[in-house]
């Protein structure tokens, strides 16, 4: 019964989101306020059903109700708790249902927070956003409905896939959905203000703070999957280049670049065009995302679903809503027209670089991934794109981006001098140089990429500690750390991301410059050396789990005659699944990571152990905790809250209210 008014719920979503589409946007164009009005109940009853409806789901699952054929397909009586209600997402359906109950969420909450807002942009925000929601409703019962029962239910369910079944994996998608569906709110605030003709500062800080939340979670989302994959797969690595992966990267650029652009919108009405453009292709990119992971056409270990029909249904809501919407671009191109005027040495000038430098990586990426599609279509030839173009195309972006950034944070706007600018930085350019210098002399018959990495993450944490410094202007310590102190919250989340960003850098050039490998066959009791450290092979046992039977090795790791730890490696069955799965074990350090993987028996009665020595590893996400800490405190900061002294900006742009 609760399955029946769950799917029940989900169409009355439906029926709701199309009445907000239309209504309001009517009522917007005629100026009736009645019409207008109809938006924000229709955003809260719309959430609530599809709130209803995730929750009738996630009933079955947790209460095991295998005559749901989603249930029967994807979980277990023995799963579990935390993997039966991540089970409710681990799959194409589910996380389709996921999807829509944080567009709806997103929507309720500009209904929530949008009260500054003027009425018929608030009206036309709502019912462009329940369009997406129209187009995601009508893919899900009519392709992916997540509710169909079964005549014959089984005993018992065939599990998840194992390699969900993990902690990292249970949080991953929810917050990756956040920052993909976050995007949404940027495209409607885009095209709403494309509808009314109005691009002003006082839109450049509305939209801010939905896109500052999107990439937020985006970070977080991407940190969780490159950690999943680090100690999950046991193949040491933290990025592959995938598909899916892809997928994930393009938007967050693209989410970054929005972010620096609307502040030039908002402090200068410049880039207007340019913004409105991004606001578009970011949630486009999040569109092309989901056509990568749901349609097949590309191959990816990530895949929810090999389906040309869902591809083909999704490629449509692509095609309609970047279509349309780039159509109004066009159209309205006149009402974009940028007020500010700059020099070519400014900050505006540094962050239409840095832009420039964010998209051209993300179109870098878009190219390798969709390269072998393209290549079997047009050339029926099969390639595969992989990490070495990758890490040519894409790293000397990011170097660059690196090398610039503290400059351009020090810039004034309008116009500046780069020797000015440069002038604070001359302490912490010489220390990272140093730093640099250092790294370079202590290694031997290495490349340089583990010094120049150290050198732009220190140039960049350090320039950040200036520029933060920087902002307390003169006077005694004591009085300058008092007003650090006080400090507007954006200040500090500016200065926090970048040196986040720094850190993650810093981490990547460490571990691929001078991490240390070893594959062998170990015997039982058998020591062996890596980079200093001696590991012992102990044991190797069978272990019953709840729903797997695990191979799990003991092995020692000692410096010296100092024991450090013991690790547990595991190589886990899963017999409902009939797939294996690998746990590495993991020593962490703040300064490096002792990782070591068991395999397979060997004929002469060893093991096969493979050992990885990963200096800086545990930075890459120390950086990416950073960066997402610092776009919580911008958020925290009151003047980027949502809508938040817009009708003082309003004002000040000599735009009347509504």
């Amino acid at each position: 019964m609760i399955t029946e008014l769950g799917h029940f719920a989900l169409v009355l979503a439906f029926l709701v989101a199309i009445v907000q589409a239309v209504v309001p946007l009517i009522g917007a164009h005629k100026r009736w306020p009645g019409w207008m009005s109809v938006a924000e109940p229709a955003a809260n009853a719309q959430f609530l059903l599809t709130a209803f409806s995730f929750a009738a789901l996630t009933y079955a699952f947790v209460t095991s109700d295998f005559s749901v054929r989603l249930v029967t397909l994807n979980s277990h009586s023995l799963k579990p708790m935390i993997y039966k209600i991540s089970g409710v997402w681990g799959n194409h359906e589910g996380s389709m249902l996921l999807w829509v109950l944080i567009l709806t969420l997103f929507g309720a909450m500009a209904a929530w927070f949008g009260g500054n807002l003027p009425p018929t942009l608030k009206a036309r925000v709502l019912a462009v956003q329940s369009a997406i929601s129209v187009a995601f409703f009508a893919f899900i019962l009519f392709t992916s409905n997540p509710f169909l029962r079964l005549a014959v239910p089984p005993f018992d369910g065939q599990d998840l896939n194992p390699l969900l079944q993990d902690p990292g994996l249970a949080f991953h998608p929810p917050f990756l959905y956040l920052g993909y569906v976050g995007l949404s709110m940027a495209f409607s605030f885009a095209v709403a203000a494309l509808i009314e003709g109005r691009v002003d500062a006082a839109w450049g800080r509305w939209v801010r703070p939905w896109t500052l939340a999107a990439w937020v979670f985006l970070t977080i989302g991407i940190g969780l999957g490159s950690w999943w994959a680090y100690y999950e797969l046991g193949w040491g690595g933290f990025w592959f280049w995938d598909p899916v992966e892809n997928a994930s990267l393009m938007p967050w650029l693209i989410a970054a670049a929005l972010l620096h652009s609307a502040i030039v919108v908002e402090k200068r009405e410049a880039l207007k065009s340019w913004t409105i453009l991004l606001a578009i292709m970011a949630f486009g990119f999040s569109l092309i995302g989901t056509f990568i992971v749901r349609s097949g056409v590309i191959t990816s270990v990530h895949a929810f679903a090999n389906d040309p029909e869902r591809g083909v249904f999704i490629l449509l809501i692509l095609g309609v809503f970047m279509g349309g919407a780039l159509i109004l671009y066009a159209a309205r191109a006149q009402a974009m027209e940028a007020k500010g005027v700059f020099g070519m040495v400014s900050r505006e000038s540094a962050l239409v670089f840095n832009n420039i430098l964010l998209a051209v990586s993300a179109f870098v990426v878009f190219v390798g991934t969709i390269w072998p599609l393209v290549a079997e279509l047009a050339f029926a030839r099969k390639l595969s794109v992989g990490a070495p173009f990758f890490n040519m195309a894409f790293t000397p972006f990011f170097v660059i981006l690196g090398a610039i950034l503290p400059v351009g944070a020090m810039m004034p706007w309008k116009r500046g001098s780069l020797a000015r600018a440069f002038r604070p930085l001359r302490g912490a350019f010489v220390l990272a140089l140093a730093l640099a210098a250092l790294a370079f002399a202590l290694q031997t018959g290495r490349s340089a990429l583990g010094p120049v990495g150290l050198f732009l993450g220190a140039w960049l944490v350090f320039g950040a500690a200036v520029d933060i410094w920087s902002r307390t202007g003169r006077g005694a310590i004591g009085e300058r750390l008092r007003r650090l102190v006080r400090l507007p919250g954006a200040d500090w989340g500016k200065a926090v991301a970048h040196a986040g960003l720094g850190v993650t850098m810093f981490g990547i050039a460490g571990l691929m410059a001078w991490e240390a490998e070893d594959i062998r066959v170990v015997q039982k009791g058998e020591s062996f050396d890596i980079a200093g450290y001696t590991l012992t092979l102990q044991e190797v046992e069978r272990v019953q789990g709840p729903n797997y039977i695990s191979t799990m090795g003991t092995v020692q790791v000692a410096r010296g005659t100092r024991v450090i730890s013991t690790l547990h490696p595991e190589k886990r069955s899963y017999p409902v699944a009939q797939m294996p799965t690998t746990e590495a074990a993991i020593d962490n350090g703040f300064l490096r990571d002792v990782y070591v993987v068991i395999g397979d028996p060997q004929d002469n009665g060893g093991w096969a152990v493979r050992t990885y020595y990963k200096p800086l590893a545990n930075w890459i996400w120390g950086g990416a905790i950073l960066m997402a800490l610092g776009g919580c405190l911008s958020l925290g900061d009151r003047r980027y809250r949502v809508a938040a002294g817009a009708r003082r900006m309003r004002g000040a742009a000599g735009v009347p209210a509504e």
